[in-house]
């Protein structure tokens, strides 16, 4: 640890960010082609996935990409739960901005995880309901 807090700090916020970065992966993968068919924008899904081909592999790869990406939102949440009780600095306002800066990588971390829920649903569990019915 170090004596001001600031590395813990920083460090919990880029968790944040990549976790956020992955997840949002998830919702590029499943969430948003099933969100345009429903809309009945098939058109401009086809557009999509002629323009960005990766969209294909991504969607076929869907499992890959969600166990990289919940393994990034664990090691997120590890770094979240270690700097939750971290130092900061003495002086005012550091101390203001490392508060700050830990709040908003929690709130980062609970988008994140959100968005990995969302796209986790559109991939496994919507598609085998929908099955069962």
């Amino acid at each position: 640890m170090s004596p001001n807090g600031l590395t813990e700090s920083r460090s919990g916020w880029w968790a944040a960010f990549v976790s956020l970065l992955a997840s949002s992966s998830t919702l590029v993968c499943c969430a948003l082609p099933a969100l345009l068919v429903a809309l009945g924008a098939g058109a401009v899904l086809s557009s999509l996935v002629s323009a960005v081909p990766q969209l294909v592999w991504l969607s076929e790869h869907k499992e890959g990409l969600f166990v990289f990406a919940g393994l990034m939102l664990a090691a997120g949440g590890a770094l979240q739960w270690h700097n939750r009780v971290a130092p900061c600095p003495v002086d005012p306002a550091l101390r203001q901005a490392c508060l700050r800066t830990r709040k908003l990588s929690r709130r980062m971390y609970g988008l994140s995880l959100a968005v990995y829920l969302l796209g986790a649903s559109f991939a496994f569990v919507l598609p085998w309901w929908g099955s069962m019915q």
